[in-house]
């Protein structure tokens, strides 16, 4: 969408507001609205000076020393709210550093469109395809609080299979998922039909093409809404679009959505796999006549994936609780290893009929992942493993949860803690640099941004250290 057209929905729509939305280093959205009629005044000056605003209170940011920072809105993202009772049109911008005029340098999605032009100038390919499937929750509610001398979370679900025993007034239907049974039943087992179709609806008219939705394994009313893939920064534009799209459905509902990777104790916790192809001249550099329909460059791409995979980790699984999800049997992806269909491997090569749908598919990120940083790391590591010719080895076509302890010591696992994993970062960061599309001041400011996260969790009493240790 140009300028031209970006007016035209605003002036259409009758906005009286346009929203300016940028995406901060944990991945949540941020804004602020500005009447339309600043807009409309001069479009083309407005575009190109954007709106500014202190970069100092957000977090992982420069201080307040370096804090003034510009928004750039993109006409292409426009839309017209869906929530907002005044009508109002959203854009999404990225970040300028006033300084030099160029992208902030750690503004997500300047991050993300280096990264596409890295690709270009590699030689390599000229567009990079991405598709995200974010999985999450959508409880009835929940309650967390954490003080001195308490802590507690309790989630409220009706499709829970712990609600079994309620008594509801003697209402209790007993029709739920039981646990790792929530796999796509019909209603009354799933009860999120009409939620989904709601968010399917309101995506759709954003022009967010959905192919598929459905409830997922996890009991408590796990669900997923499966989207077309897009090139790398409109996917990721897209994922954010949908998390608020997803969230701000189920709220209007009168119900939470999170996308928490492992919210519910003993039970499936949401991924969000992640479809991934190179493409130049029109053409799939991924297919090819090897295993499983994939080329050497294909290949090559895995490989990167593998040998960067416990770095790639403290960008795609960013939260402590990425890894309570990150353990065998409970349908994650811990081994760092390649199959055709064996979905107990952190690479997938999902099966195609057509040689432009030939993919391969990162299973270990999940949605708390700040999608504009997952992909472009992913892509690096990929063409990493293209430019350096890392084969993957062999693929893995057994179940590896389930190999004999001498085969299963042979196979390389993804981190078990976010600590394991920031300081692989800290190790292997080398290829994220290539091109500029990462700074070393990112990496460096990223890791301790997070590594607050692990001093929160190592300084907290967990519940279950007073279950096993308080009668000691």
């Amino acid at each position: 969408m140009s300028i031209k057209n970006a007016v035209k929905l605003i002036e259409e729509s009758e906005a009286r507001f346009v929203d300016l939305r940028f995406t901060d280093t944990k991945g949540k959205q941020h804004h602020f609205t500005v009447p339309a009629r600043i807009v409309l005044k001069d479009p083309e000056e407005w575009f190109e000076n954007g709106q500014a605003f202190d970069g100092s209170s957000i977090g992982g940011w420069k201080g307040i020393q370096a804090s003034d920072m510009q928004l750039r809105p993109d006409a292409s993202t426009a839309f017209v709210d869906p929530f907002y009772d005044d009508v109002t049109v959203v854009i999404t911008c990225d970040v300028i550093d006033p300084a030099d005029g160029q992208g902030y340098d750690r503004d997500p999605r300047s991050i993300a469109r280096r990264a596409e032009a890295y690709l270009k100038s590699s030689g390599i390919g000229d567009t990079a395809y991405f598709g995200p499937e974010p999985e999450f929750f959508v409880f009835d509610g929940v309650e967390f609080e954490t003080d001195m001398h308490k802590t507690r979370y309790e989630i409220t679900s009706e499709s829970g299979a712990w609600a079994s025993g309620l008594h509801m007034d003697g209402q209790n239907t007993g029709h739920r998922p039981a646990v790792k049974g929530g796999y796509a039943p019909v209603a009354p087992i799933d009860c999120g039909q009409d939620l989904r179709s709601a968010m399917v609806n309101i995506l759709e008219g954003l022009g967010i093409e959905v192919e598929v939705h459905h409830s997922e394994v996890g009991t408590g009313s796990q669900m997923e809404i499966g989207t077309r893939f897009a090139t790398l920064v409109k996917r990721a534009d897209q994922t954010q679009d949908m998390k608020y799209v997803i969230q701000n459905v189920a709220h209007n509902f009168g119900k939470t959505a999170t996308f928490m990777p492992k919210p519910i104790m003993g039970d499936n916790g949401s991924g969000m796999h992640v479809h991934q192809s190179i493409w130049k001249d029109g053409q799939n550099l991924f297919a090819g006549d090897g295993y499983a329909g994939l080329s050497d460059t294909a290949l090559y791409y895995i490989g990167g994936i593998i040998k960067h995979a416990k770095a790639l980790n403290a960008i795609t699984n960013p939260s402590t609780n990425s890894y309570k999800r990150l353990v065998p049997h409970f349908e994650a992806p811990t081994k760092l290893a390649y199959s055709a269909k064996n979905r107990s491997a952190s690479i997938r090569i999902p099966s195609v009929n057509s040689s432009k749908a030939r993919r391969i598919e990162a299973r270990f990120p999940d949605p708390t992942a700040n999608p504009y940083l997952a992909f472009a790391a992913l892509l690096m590591a990929g063409l990493d493993g293209i430019q350096n010719k890392i084969h993957p080895g062999d693929p893995a076509d057994k179940n590896l949860y389930d190999l004999p302890p001498e085969e299963d010591a042979l196979v390389p696992t993804v981190c078990a803690s976010l600590e394991e994993a920031l300081a692989a970062l800290k190790a292997d960061h080398e290829f994220l640099l290539r091109g500029g599309v990462f700074s070393k001041d990112w990496i460096d400011s990223y890791i301790a941004f997070k590594e607050e996260d692990v001093r929160r969790i190592r300084m907290a009493p967990h519940p279950l250290e007073f279950e096993m240790y308080y009668s000691l």
